[in-house]
């Protein structure tokens, strides 16, 4: 098919995996849309990548701060010749790289209503409260979405707020379920049995229809029919007493309905927050952090900065400011836990790639789903915390240091670590190793990655270290020169061999041995066991790892070392 972008057709040689999952409908509308991306650091570069290669209409990337050295801790897309340079105009031309359908586009122009007005989709990464809040009135009153976004050290945070009346087309992506019918009573509030083996796996507010049904056959073909379950076998669905008498069989099938959501903008929401769990063993964090963002921005303002890493005297007086933040607030928390309070006054200066990678990988998603009504939104507020990986100088690894530490960020430029895939997972394990800092040429550390493929055109749409320019060269040898030029310090080896029995003359005893850990990114099972089975062997960590459609999956394997 010819080109993307509205009124015409997708492109299916370089969206064919994107389409497997939101289907021509909804690449049509992104397509159509415009996206805003204002704030090029760390967090608005890994959006504005997933979003162009994602194949909206444009994108904007907007900025009106220049490149400093904290920013090369995290922002892939710039160098040290970029320093002093305005953030949007030094990276879009390497954006631009990214997709031939998306015209990419930068602005150091101040946000007003005019210039506003013209996008479908807005995102704020680097605001004030009094830009967020003026921005928010704004697209809140025009049906623009927007989605604010942020991360601190270990801390994120996303808001969403779509307008007041998003109609998401498709809430979930799945396949419209089915089940058979065992009986269907005669009553007005009538309850429909499934077979014993059959769940029905229906939802409350679903709508059905039904087929094959003998006896009641006024059901046969009928307008989808809300439903509220009564159990894993049974649903009611409302009066049946003017049917015919239900006599045998039938299948039921769910009928996917538009779902209209209504968000309350950001100042409604600051007031009465709405919050999506990401970690029920953090149940009362939310709540916490929710105070902490606004703690944060009213520090900030006070005094010009944010709290200095590990500052017990300004982590006092952060927590001091919450107090008074919480005694005003309309959503006071009662009891909270003062460490947590301290800990984010203490690293949230800090900036971690891979925090901007998860903050950034989900904010993306809610770009796609304001551009396409396929499915459901984020509401409204969701905040995201990996303060199980603390460990309580003028270099691009500052605003990791001011996380980690010193010393832990030394034993990082020491690991050897072997990257057995260069796909899209591949892709992103390698860009975030050596933006941490990973595997570094004067610490004796060391990156191998292997993939035996050659790059193909539908790989360019999520494996974003290849360009077009690349296709049939070997994926491993591409990938690596990418990220060198993203951390030219970082000590990375490539090759073009099969993990298997044909190669443990390589990647042998020698080999392994030498190694810290391994991290595959594969895509099949074969290779995966057999990896797993080498570094049980071995007593190597394991980092395993995969995306089906919109659900994605990690897990640790292999063995702890010796």
């Amino acid at each position: 098919m010819a080109a993307n972008g509205a009124g015409q057709d997708i492109d299916e040689s370089l969206y064919s995996r994107q389409l497997y999952v939101l289907g021509h409908d909804a690449m049509r509308r992104m397509a159509s849309s415009d996206v805003l991306i204002s704030g090029l650091g760390g967090l608005g570069v890994e959006i504005a990548k997933n979003v162009i290669l994602g194949g909206v209409k444009s994108v904007t990337v907007h900025d009106t701060k220049d490149a400093s050295m904290h920013d090369l801790g995290s922002h892939f897309f710039l160098t040290e010749k970029d320093l002093g340079v305005n953030r949007a105009q030094a990276c879009q031309e390497r954006l631009s790289e990214l997709n031939p359908y998306v015209p990419v586009s930068a602005s150091t122009s101040p946000l007003s209503d005019d210039f506003l007005k013209h996008f479908r989709v807005v995102v704020l990464t680097d605001s004030t409260k009094e830009e967020q809040l003026r921005v928010s009135a704004f697209c809140h009153a025009h049906d623009i979405a927007l989605i604010l976004g942020s991360t601190n050290g270990l801390f994120g945070q996303i808001f969403c707020d779509f307008g007041e009346n998003f109609e998401v087309v498709d809430t979930n992506g799945e396949s419209p379920v089915s089940a058979m019918v065992a009986g269907i009573t005669k009553e007005e509030n009538s309850v429909v049995t499934c077979l014993d083996e059959s769940r029905h796996s229906l939802e409350d507010g679903d709508h059905v229809t039904f087929s094959e049904v003998q006896g009641m056959t006024e059901l046969n073909g009928c307008s989808p029919i809300p439903i509220k379950v009564l159990g894993p076998f049974t649903f009611s669905i409302g009066d049946t007493t003017k049917f015919s008498d239900y006599v045998r069989g039938g299948i039921v099938t769910q009928v996917k309905m538009p779902k209209i959501i209504k968000f309350k903008s950001l100042e409604e929401s600051l007031k009465d927050p709405e919050f999506v769990m990401t970690d029920f063993a953090k149940f009362d964090r939310p709540s916490v952090l929710h105070l902490a963002y606004q703690t944060m921005q009213d520090f900030a303002e006070k005094n010009g900065r944010l709290p200095k890493p590990w500052s017990e005297g300004d982590a006092d007086a952060f927590l001091g400011l919450f107090k008074e933040v919480n005694a005003a607030s309309p959503c006071k928390v009662e009891e909270f836990d003062e460490g947590l309070v301290k800990m984010f006054a203490k690293i949230c200066s800090g900036d971690l790639v891979a925090m901007n990678a998860v903050i950034g990988g989900i904010i993306a998603q809610e770009v796609m789903k304001g551009c396409s009504g396929k499915f459901t939104p984020i509401k409204q507020w969701l905040y995201f915390d990996a303060l199980e990986s603390v460990r309580p100088s003028g270099n691009r690894y500052d605003p990791q240091v001011a996380i980690f530490g010193k010393e832990f960020q030394e034993k990082l430029g020491r690991q050897k670590y072997f990257v057995v895939g260069a796909g899209a997972i591949g892709c992103e394990l390698l860009k975030n190793f050596a933006m941490l800092g990973l595997g570094l040429v004067k610490d004796g550390g060391q990156i191998v990655v292997t993939d035996m493929d050659l790059i193909e055109k539908s790989n360019l749409n999520r494996q974003f270290l290849f360009r077009p320019w690349d296709v049939q060269k070997a994926k491993s040898n591409t990938a690596a020169a990418a990220v060198k030029v993203m951390n030219p310090d970082v000590n990375i080896v490539a090759h073009q061999n099969r993990v298997g029995p044909e190669t443990e003359r390589l990647y042998d005893d020698t080999f392994f041995e030498a190694l810290d850990g391994v991290a595959n990114a594969l895509d099949n099972v074969e290779a995966r066991l057999y990896m797993d089975r080498r570094c049980v062997y071995y007593r190597k960590p394991l980092l395993e790892s995969g995306t089906l459609g919109t659900k994605g999956q990690r897990a640790g394997g292999g063995a702890a070392p010796h």
